[in-house]
């Protein structure tokens, strides 16, 4: 145990006194803990720019567009009777949507119809045009249900029943509440895996013993690291920024050391087969952004191809990132997390076995 004990504290001194390993495993989490969120603190896009295409120029159309200057979603950028003008501006990027008000407006609303307003939007950015819809349909809706009631005794017209959004698991919609607690998981993933790697690469170039007792000592140092810096994540950050947080607190507390486990016991596999510590930075490269597009974070498994569904599903960060999304913004029940624990303890106990056998048990030392 004091052998253990003496290889555990010498581990964190080894990870202190290299500075390249310290800002990878600890000054890293702390500096993407406030980058992230800062770059998305906005939460949602704001005065995105649109045309007004007025073909009635009445009463009606001057409120319509009154309302919908006072839209915080959008800014008016001008005001035309030519929808063909208007479609150059979207043509051009000077311009996200077209708000079209018809000629017969008016007479439409009176006579019981729908009154033909037209919503043209660009599809270069689906979060702009998200923004852009929800900031003119409530604007157009509110006013011309007012107008309406002026009708209410002489026509049989009404206004449709409103579709309102209740988010359930993300309350603002904001994009800063949606991204951040999917990437925080990887972020631990990435930090763990390339200054692990770059430890024990360190370890073989500098010709230690490592032993039974000196590579638990090690992992059981680095699973330390790591899971303050998910509590720190989860906890801290999440609260800071005010991010959904604290769904199942005890289901967290649960799955992030078999997250760590698993990780850990990834890494030390795949640094027995690296030759270099820059190499481990070199497969982080290329792998980050793939590994949170097949999460299903980004784009839902559904809308994949079979082929790429079934390597998300193996992946472990897929099941890393949709565990902790469910646990600590859904709040689901343990029960429902428990195969993906499962599954991440016999990938981390297999990964632990075979680079047990590879850097111990065949080699001594490096």
């Amino acid at each position: 145990m004091k052998s253990l004990w003496f290889y555990y504290l010498q581990s964190f001194k080894d990870i202190v006194s290299h500075g390249t390993i310290f800002t990878t495993l600890i000054l890293s989490v702390l500096f993407y803990s406030f980058f992230y969120p800062t770059a998305y603190q906005a939460q949602q896009a704001e005065a995105l720019p649109i045309i007004i295409v007025d073909e009635e120029q009445s009463s009606l159309s001057t409120r319509i567009i009154g309302q919908v200057a006072q839209s915080p979603n959008v800014e008016i950028q001008a005001i035309t009777g030519n929808f063909a003008e208007a479609k150059q501006w979207v043509e051009s990027q000077k311009a996200d949507g077209i708000l079209l008000l018809p000629d017969n407006l008016s007479q439409s609303l009176r006579h019981g119809e729908t009154g033909g307003i037209g919503l043209y939007l660009s599809t270069a950015n689906f979060l702009v045009t998200k923004q852009i819809g929800l900031g003119l349909a409530t604007s157009v809706e509110q006013t011309l249900a007012d107008y309406t009631e002026r009708f209410g005794e002489v026509s049989d017209f009404s206004p449709t029943l409103s579709v309102h959004q209740i988010p359930l698991f993300n309350p603002l919609s904001g994009y800063g509440s949606y991204v951040f607690p999917a990437v925080a998981p990887l972020i631990i993933h990435q930090t763990i895996l390339l200054g692990l790697s770059m430890l024990i690469l360190v370890y073989r170039e500098r010709k230690v013993e490592l032993n039974a007792n000196a590579f638990i000592g090690m992992c059981l140092a680095v699973f330390t690291i790591g899971c303050l810096g998910c509590f720190y994540l989860f906890g801290f950050s999440f609260w800071l920024f005010d991010y959904p947080r604290g769904g199942n607190l005890f289901g967290m507390l649960l799955a992030v050391p078999v997250f760590i486990y698993t990780i850990i016991g990834m890494t030390c596999l795949f640094a027995s087969f690296l030759d270099l510590p820059e190499r481990a930075g070199h497969v982080i490269v290329f792998t980050s952004i793939p590994l949170f597009f097949l999460s299903g974070a980004a784009w839902p498994h559904a809308a994949m191809p079979i082929w790429m569904q079934v390597v998300g599903e193996i992946l472990p960060s897929t099941q890393i990132v949709q565990m902790f999304i469910q646990l600590n913004q859904m709040g689901v029940p343990n029960a429902l997390v428990l195969p993906k624990l499962l599954y991440l303890g016999m990938i981390g106990s297999l990964c632990f076995f075979l680079a047990y056998r590879r850097l111990i048990s065949n080699c001594g030392t490096f």
